[in-house]
């Protein structure tokens, strides 16, 4: 009995040594500048350690976060589009069944190249044409419209897993689709990308793409505002139907490829992992996502009201 109590006590301790005491985050390229920033300042308040945070993709992320419950599961999952739902039944089959939904903020999509080149027009209807699988799968931009670039098309896409594809995917692609397919064929036909050579995807790097269309005048990338914003030096953003991409066109909803933006939090964390709840008040106080917050200078569109961005998920 006694060495049964003794082997208790040492799995008991080992446990509890192996408890985080740090936040762990994944998710959204897009997202996770601003959560960086925002986990740095909360690391050097001296009350908790920094949460490490992990560029996973949205899709990517919310996979591990609906893993289940436990220290060895995210606490957190940054994301660039609303969580699906299937990726809530994924989570209630795993015992991940109290998340909240927290909207930090909003976002554009930039249409990007060379900030050497010339600065283009686009419509949606051009791009689908551009991009789709079912489309004429035209060699050259111009031969969509003469008003384009007379060179071959090259677009840097981020992949599948992606929340900014996902985006892309319901606000171009869907958009931007003939109306024949859409009817006779379903949304899921006009997100189909071609894989003839113009359409070319690349990981949850978009550092990765702004380096690329540097060394590339003729190619084109897709990627949220504030790594556009970070980078006017290097890349310029293309109008989408006649408007320019800007703080001010995604806060009015001029901009016709802007979302909001997410973080989900696992509750059943909150009392286990150390500064979860105070982390959460940090991210969505006015000193970081307000008006005058300090994750403008880092390129996020604030909401008008941040009391209205925290929800429950049902």
């Amino acid at each position: 009995m006694r060495t049964i109590i003794i082997t208790f006590i040492m799995l008991l301790m080992t446990t509890i040594s192996y408890a985080r005491d740090q936040i762990n985050i994944v998710g959204s390229s897009t997202v996770y500048p601003f959560s960086t920033v925002v986990a740095e300042r909360f690391g050097k308040s001296g009350k908790f350690q920094t949460p490490v945070i992990e560029s996973t993709g949205t899709g990517g992320g919310m996979k591990l976060f609906c893993a289940g419950i436990g220290t060895n599961t995210p606490d957190m999952s940054n994301a660039s589009r609303k969580i699906k739902a299937k990726e809530i039944a994924l989570c209630k089959k795993n015992g991940v069944t109290d998340i909240t939904q927290v909207i930090v903020g909003l976002d554009g999509i930039a249409f990007t190249s060379s900030a050497k080149g010339k600065q283009y027009n686009f419509t949606k209807e051009q791009l689908w044409e551009a991009m789709a699988d079912l489309g004429s799968k035209p060699t050259k931009w111009s031969d969509i419209d003469p008003s384009l670039p007379d060179y071959k098309i090259a677009i840097l896409t981020p992949p599948a897993t992606s929340g900014t594809r996902d985006a892309w995917n319901s606000l171009v692609m869907k958009k931007g689709c003939p109306e024949s397919i859409l009817k006779e064929q379903g949304k899921k036909a006009c997100y189909l990308l071609r894989e003839d050579g113009p359409v070319i995807e690349v990981g949850e790097n978009d550092t990765l793409i702004i380096n690329k269309l540097v060394g590339e005048p003729t190619y084109f990338g897709i990627f949220g505002f504030s790594y556009y914003d970070n980078s006017k030096d290097k890349v310029q953003a293309h109008l989408i139907e006649n408007t320019k991409i800007s703080l001010k066109s995604i806060q009015d909803g001029s901009y016709p490829i802007s979302r909001p933006l997410f973080f989900y939090v696992k509750n059943q964390h909150i009392g286990v992992i150390p500064g979860v709840e105070e982390y959460v008040k940090e991210f969505t106080s006015k000193r970081a996502a307000g008006k005058r917050g300090y994750l403008l200078d880092l390129g996020l569109v604030p909401l008008k009201n941040l009391k209205e961005s925290i929800s429950k998920v049902e």
